[in-house]
């Protein structure tokens, strides 16, 4: 299967540190995985390219184990080192027609959006993520754009798009409602003590619009 009918069928999308809380990757991605999510990426803002390599073949080969998309933030040649499927992309950092032109044409290429203008400008992409839809402190700098903005991309997008920023079991029933198909969070798995449940949780929601039941 090509990477971007894999990010078509996807529902669920982890955005994780290289070590979130100070621990092994393993402890939270293989979880994460294992509860359904489809896609992860490695998104370090502090860290040391040699460090972020080192997490990147942790999360590669956990993908790779789980038929999951593993995607890197920000900057493409790391996520050439790191053997990543695709990069993802903040509005001010490289062109998105560039960054295919080093990571190949069947990389998988993301954007973040934050408003009507920006979902409608998005060119060269296979998806884009639309928020913070709720505030949070991973986007600080960020007004949250409410779930206006995921009816707009519900009704104007022209790729698959993943409403993101403070998204959890408790918001996401009215995210889905206003015509999200795909997530993506942070602390709502990250934070959990039981990632894998929420993961399933998560995904019931997001795919039946109810929770799953129990096991």
């Amino acid at each position: 299967m090509i990477r971007q009918d894999w990010l078509r069928r996807a529902r669920l999308y982890l955005v994780c540190d290289a070590h979130p809380d100070g621990r092994d990757p393993e402890e939270l991605v293989r979880p994460a995985l294992q509860g359904g999510v489809d896609i992860v990426q490695l998104r370090e803002k502090s860290a040391g390219d040699a460090e972020i390599v080192r997490a990147g073949r942790v999360f590669r080969r956990l993908c790779d184990a789980y038929d999951a998309l593993f995607i890197v933030n920000d900057r493409p040649e790391l996520a050439v080192a790191c053997g990543a499927d695709g990069l993802h992309l903040g509005q001010d950092d490289a062109d998105p027609a560039q960054a295919r032109r080093l990571l190949g044409p069947d990389a998988v290429i993301g954007l973040s959006t934050h408003s009507q203008a920006q979902i409608d400008a998005a060119r060269d992409t296979d998806y884009i993520a639309v928020g913070p839809v709720y505030a949070t402190p991973t986007k600080p700098e960020y007004q949250p754009v409410g779930t206006d903005l995921v009816r707009y991309a519900a009704e104007h997008a022209t790729v698959p798009f993943f409403a993101i920023g403070g998204i959890s079991p408790d918001t996401v029933e009215e995210v889905v409602a206003a015509g999200a198909a795909r997530v993506a969070v942070v602390r709502a798995i990250r934070d959990a003590d039981d990632p894998a449940e929420v993961a399933r949780w998560l995904r019931g929601l997001v795919e039946n619009g109810s929770a799953p039941r129990a096991r």
